[in-house]
């Protein structure tokens, strides 16, 4: 069980560079400051409330107690991503082809609507682990699925645009 904040800080750290968020875009996404996340990750941060520290937590796919990626790795987030983005659309987003598009940035015309639909509506956890899974079977960088959804959330004008910056 975690009992001061200066233990979790390597953990999320760790998971941050794994997944290729700067502390900015982690901040963002996880609804914080960026110097919130450099107190927290290096252990000079003396008070974060649970559900903030849960909020980041979540967001890098963490559990609380003893921080573990054991739960995170039975999900398929892509299928997940694909199912969420395919509600009401004729043309099915197959798991493969939104891995594709992420760690690509070529979008098929025929996908352009789920696409922009799953980012600006899907969960932020679930979006940070398609882009995981996304790299991973697209063998590249984590860091390039970003700016690949940056890209798109720009084409698009989301609302969540300035939140993948």
């Amino acid at each position: 069980m975690i009992t001061h904040l200066a233990q979790i800080g390597g953990s999320i750290k760790a998971r941050r560079s794994q997944l290729g968020l700067s502390q900015s875009l982690l901040a963002k996404l996880s609804g914080l400051t960026r110097q919130t996340i450099s107190g927290l990750e290096s252990g000079s941060l003396n008070d974060l409330g649970f559900n903030r520290l849960c909020q980041v937590m979540n967001v890098l796919g963490l559990t609380p107690g003893t921080p573990s990626l054991c739960p995170r790795n039975d999900k398929r987030a892509l299928w997940m991503a694909a199912n969420t983005a395919n509600v009401s659309y004729k043309t099915p987003l197959s798991p493969g082809d939104l891995g594709q598009v992420l760690a690509s940035g070529d979008l098929p015309q025929q996908f352009v609507p789920q696409v922009a639909k799953f980012l600006e509506e899907a969960p932020i956890p679930l979006l940070v682990v398609a882009v995981e899974e996304a790299a991973s079977e697209g063998r590249v960088a984590p860091q390039l699925v970003w700016k690949n959804i940056a890209a798109l959330g720009n084409r698009f004008g989301l609302v969540r645009e300035g939140l993948f910056q």
